[in-house]
């Protein structure tokens, strides 16, 4: 599921964000801030979909989250939200739903802790 050789974090992705908003660091702090906040509500969505076994229902919040991780270089956590939004538009649940559901939470917390690392870095300039 993870590829070893995609980092957690793509650093490259946040420099072209803050480029391509004029240089502006605050800005993709706020950006960053409200992911935060957001993918653990896009999380609880997942896996209430799969608890409920409710196909539909899974594609936003994995869809949402698949596109707010690669936005901001969360790019392991993106594809694993990429395979929950497909299981969600196939139709059916199987097995793999909740073991992506888990790998998502998993990698949820190595991307929380790397952007801790980020935002901390980027206060001392």
């Amino acid at each position: 599921m993870q590829d070893a050789e995609v980092p957690v974090l793509d650093l490259v992705v946040l420099t072209e964000l803050k480029e391509t908003t004029g240089d502006d660091p605050e800005f993709v702090r706020d950006l960053v801030e409200t992911y935060l906040a957001d993918v653990p509500i896009q999380l609880g969505g997942i896996e209430a979909a799969i608890a409920a076994n409710d196909a539909e229902a899974l594609i936003r919040p994995a869809h949402t989250l698949k596109s707010s991780s690669a936005t901001l270089g969360a790019m392991r956590l993106a594809e694993v939200s990429r395979a929950l939004e497909m299981t969600g538009r196939s139709g059916t649940l199987d097995a793999s739903a909740d073991d992506n559901a888990k790998g998502a939470r998993a990698e949820w917390q190595s991307v929380e802790a790397a952007f801790s690392a980020w935002m901390v870095g980027e206060e001392r300039g």
